[in-house]
């Protein structure tokens, strides 16, 4: 897989070996959140331009909206979450993964934090 990249609103991207890119929010962000009790999951086939609402997510504490990370296609959705949205807390990495899309500039991925920008970006 490749480097993982991040918003500043805390979303992830990563690119599968099938060239799609799998997206989810952040460890800080899951924490942030508290307990996921539900996530609006967008649908296939649904486009959206970069920094553009996709995702509601609520928690216990509070609905948090996800934003697209880069302009493109949602090609696969995480249907998981719906009977589980917990596994954002447990696994945001993996098995909390929200959508897959299809970029359509891979450019975009140049505007978003590597690791090292992001946990800098968290702590200040």
């Amino acid at each position: 897989m490749s480097q993982r990249k991040y918003t500043k609103t805390h979303e992830w991207i990563v690119k599968n070996e099938n060239g799609n890119y799998r997206v989810g929010i952040s460890d800080f962000a899951q924490n942030s959140l508290g307990d996921v009790v539900y996530v609006g999951i967008p649908a296939v086939g649904s486009a959206f331009k970069i920094s553009q609402n996709c995702v509601v997510i609520e928690s216990v504490k509070a609905a948090s909206d996800i934003y697209a990370p880069c302009s493109g296609t949602i090609v696969a959705v995480n249907e998981s979450l719906l009977d589980n949205p917990e596994k954002i807390n447990a696994s945001p990495y993996d098995q909390g993964w929200i959508f897959e899309m299809k970029l359509d500039q891979e450019s975009e991925l140049q505007l978003l934090l590597d690791e090292a920008s992001y946990q800098n970006h968290i702590k200040n």
